[in-house]
Parts: C-alpha cells; structure tokens; sequence
C-alpha cells in the first residue's frame, strides 16, 4: 500500500496528512493552544483515593485531577517512592519473555469479582510519578497510569519493568530471538523494554543510540524528580510533528514531504541519525501552491467538518458525536441499482462500511461507536458486513472492539480514545446554542418571561420593571401595533420596558429593578 506523509505549516498551525493509496487517512493538527498531552510524565501527589470505584485522583498541577485507575498502578510503584524519598503509551504490544511459542495456560477457576479486584497501597497526600494516557474529553481530565514508558524510534523504554517484549507484528521467529539476544545483551539490570515494529532487521548501532537517548532522558526525570515539589511537569514527550515521525516513518512511507524549511532540516537530521537509509525520502515542498491543495487534501479535510458524508453510489451516512458516545446511520439515498430491496441494502451497507471505517480513523473518533446499517434479513449478508468492517479495520492503530450485527442491524464498536476526536482542532462550540445544535423557541422564551412576570407580580412590590433580551427577541416582543410587549404589560399589570442586549443569549434574558437599579432575575426564577 501506498503511504505518505504529508506536512502543512501556516503560522502556530501544524496540520499532518497521513495518505493511502493517495486518499486522506489519518491527520493531525497542532496548534499552541492545543498541545498534545499524552506520553507527558509529571510528580503529583494523591489528592483522593477512592475504593469504591478502584481509582485514586492525582494532584497534578491541572485544574482537574488526574483519574488513575488501581489498574493503571505499578507494583513496583512504591518501591521507587521509597528509593526517591532515601535519595533526598507504548502503542505496541509486547509478548511474553520466552523464546519459546507460548503455550496455553492451564484453566483455572474464575475468582468473584471482588477477589479479583486489585489491590494497592495509595495513600492521600503520597507523592507518586505518573504519566498521561488519555486527554481530556469534555468535562473528563486526563488518565494516567504509573507503569511509566519512554517511547523510542526502535524501543520503549519500561523503568519499572524487567520484561523484554517484542512487537506481535513481527512474524519472524528467527528476527524475535535475535532481537530479543540483542536487547538483553545491552540493557542495563533492572529496567525493561518492548522492541518496536521499526526495529525489524535494524543494525545493533541503532538500538544502542536508541537506549542511550531513553536512558539519558530517565535519568533527567528522575533528577527532576527529586529536585522538584509535586505538583510539577517532570518530562514533555515529543511534539506532535515529531511524534509522527518516530512512530509512523516506516518502510511502508514512500516519502515525507513538508513545506517547512526548519521543520524540513529537523526531520532530515532525525532520520539521519536513527534510519539513515531512509533520509532521501524527506522531502521539500516549495512550489506556490499549497501543499495540501497540490496533493487534494485540502477538499477531503472539508468532509470532516460535515454531519453527512456521501457516498460513491449515492448512499450517505450521518455521523453525530455527543460526549457519550458516537452514532452513525447508513441511509440507502438514490441508490437503486437492483430492484431487489436485500441486494440494494447489502451493497450500499458494504460501501457505507468502507467509508465508515475511514471516517472513524480520519475524525478519530473513540469511546463508544454505534452503527446503524440499513436493516437486512439474511445472516449471511450480515456477516458479510461484519467481515467488511473488521479487515477495514485492520488498518486501525487504535485498539478496538467489534461486535456482529444484531437482528436490528446494529453494529456495537468500542475504540481506543486518546485524545478529543480531529473536529475539535477546528471548530468550537457555538456561543448560542452551546454545541447541542438547537436553541428554544421565541414562543418558549416568551413563557418563561411570562411566567416570570407571574411570580413577581406575586411577590414584587415595584410597579415599573425593565428587561434586557437579545436585539432578536426584542423585535419577536415589540412587532405590530398592538405587541406582545402590550400583552405583557396588561397581564402582569406592571410597566414593562425593553431593552435589546447584543451581549445575550437569544435565550436568555434579564429583569432590572428601575427603582433598586439591580439584576433581580434570579430572585424569581424556578
């Protein structure tokens, strides 16, 4: 397959294009008031441990407290602390430390649930290192765990763990002992590490400049660690650009091109000196058209934007994000090819199952994903959609989950969330409607003031009032010789003037008090 590696810089902005078979699949976007979190490692201190839900939150210097799970936490964790107290994300997954092909472990009888809970020694106030996982989402802070990992261009660097893994994409048994031999032979005791994907066949130099780096980099966290009171930002892990390169430059990318010249020479210096074979496909874009226009990015980045996608044959799918989870529905549109109703449904659901799976890696969408398929009543069709989805998948570098359609033709998929889905780096939510997408009616406005009025008059011991609404609701109000303005008045039997207020919410007003010259609105509200 075909893969690029595509960068585009206009002022603070850095946008990441990564490219297969010359279509969009992935992007990143990088930005000062935006930086990427995870890999950071921080000194914090326990502000709560909570049993019940088997998590402590970390005091972390952020206005949220990290949320760290008792399966997040090191069983070596307190050991180190006390070292420290005397002294005064890998992406891939490893296997196990044998040679040998693993063998089935003997089954053994499941533990209730509370036994199986795990069990850690967290006190409030304990001084703990930590590193992000997972961004915040919405009102979420951010995850961490204590298994802290220093990612490499070859290894990850595991300081408080002894094991040595190898990444599962490398088939090879041949390779996965000789990289296993390699990396004990020049591991110092005590610290563990998992053997990346880029590593295959790669020279014994490289993994010695590699560790080399990892381990000056452990050694300055655990001197900051000790310099520094907790809360405190002890590591920053690569920004965003060179995060990409170290982990995704493989032999898969026929090239990287950016139309930075610093961050050209920057790259160009990277791959020199962990993949040298590799520096002629760094290249430099400088012609006047933009990069991501020359290479039709720019128009695909415009889909990501929009609730409805379309699709080749005239199908559309809709995609609506809410904090809980994502839903996705398949709509057969103008499609029409057969007259048979299973064969349309069938065809238009595997386009929309491409499609889909390419969406959800472009907008990386995480958490919960549901989708809802166009309804078909053979199994076999179903299973032909499931099987779609899955091997689109396959692509994916984010851990998931799928399950097969149910008899309502509904898949249920779970994805590994990292960070907030690409939407956010480029839009906001609207100062009117707050995100939802719907505001209430003038009709709906106009009874709450209503019902406002009422309670006052009730209660309120002031003949003249004043309201403050938006420019447009004021019109709504005062329209037509005999207003709703009138109508106010002559129900409340108070004297009510208005005001138009660029300031508010066009759902929102206010009530001023003319004699006592205060906001009131709170005072008579529900």
């Amino acid at each position: 397959m075909k893969k690029e590696i595509l960068i585009n810089t206009v002022g603070n902005e850095i946008r990441i294009a990564i490219t297969e078979e010359g279509r969009l699949a992935e992007l990143f976007v990088e930005t000062p008031e935006k930086e990427r979190m995870v890999g950071d490692i921080y000194f914090g201190k326990v502000a709560k441990v909570m049993p019940g839900i088997q998590a402590a939150f970390v005091d972390i210097g952020l206005p949220q407290d990290a949320f760290l799970h008792f399966s997040d936490v090191s069983d070596v964790q307190d050991e180190y602390n006390a070292m420290l107290d005397d002294d005064d994300e890998d992406d891939e997954e490893g296997d196990e430390e044998s040679d040998a092909p693993r063998q089935p472990k003997p089954k053994q009888e499941r533990k209730p649930r509370e036994e199986r809970r795990k069990q850690v020694n967290l006190q409030k106030g304990q001084e703990i290192i930590v590193q992000v996982t997972k961004e915040p989402v919405g009102k979420k802070g951010v995850r961490v765990t204590s298994q802290v990992s220093l990612p490499g261009r070859f290894l990850v660097l595991l300081p408080f763990d002894g094991k040595v893994g190898i990444s599962k994409k490398i088939s090879s048994f041949k390779e996965r002992r000789r990289l296993r031999r390699l990396v004990r032979s020049i591991l110092p005791q005590g610290f563990g590490v998992i053997v990346r994907t880029n590593a295959e066949n790669q020279d014994e130099k490289l993994f010695l400049n590699d560790l080399e780096s990892l381990l000056a980099s452990w050694r300055d966290i655990e001197k900051s660690a000790k310099e520094e009171q907790p809360p405190a930002l002890i590591y920053k892990d690569m920004a965003t650009t060179s995060s990409v390169i170290r982990d995704l430059f493989s032999d898969q990318v026929e090239r990287v091109v950016t139309d930075d010249k610093r961050l050209f020479k920057e790259i160009k210096g990277y791959v020199k000196v962990f993949s040298p074979e590799m520096a002629d496909r760094v290249e430099y874009y400088g012609k006047r058209e933009p990069i991501f226009d020359s290479f039709g990015i720019e128009k695909e980045i415009q889909t990501l934007l929009v609730r409805k996608v379309w699709l080749k044959h005239g199908g559309y799918i809709i995609v609506e994000q809410t904090e809980a989870m994502v839903v996705i529905d398949v709509n057969s549109g103008r499609y029409a090819a057969s007259k048979e109703q299973e064969e349309n449904s069938l065809r238009t659901n595997l386009e929309a199952a491409r499609e889909i799976c390419r969406q959800i890696r472009l907008r990386d969408l995480g958490g919960i994903i549901v989708i809802d398929f166009i309804d078909m009543l053979d199994d076999r069709n179903k299973k032909k959609v499931y099987d779609e989805v899955k091997k689109e998948f396959k692509r994916d570098r984010s851990k998931h989950t799928i399950l097969p359609l149910t008899d309502f033709c509904l898949m249920q998929i779970t994805r590994q969330r990292q960070r907030q889905s690409i939407i956010h780096s480029f839009t906001e939510p609207c100062p009117v409607c707050g995100g939802t997408g719907t505001i209430q009616s003038k009709t709906t406005i106009l009874s709450h003031i209503e019902r406002w009025l009422r309670r006052y008059r009730a209660e309120g011991n002031e003949l003249r009032i004043h309201l403050r609404v938006h420019p447009g609701m004021a019109e709504y109000i005062t329209i037509g010789f005999f207003s709703r303005l009138w109508q106010l008045r002559i129900n409340s039997m108070k004297w009510v003037t208005i005001e138009a207020d660029k300031s508010l919410p066009i759902d929102e007003f206010r009530f001023v008090s003319v004699k006592q010259d205060k906001d009131i609105t709170s005072e008579f509200l529900n």
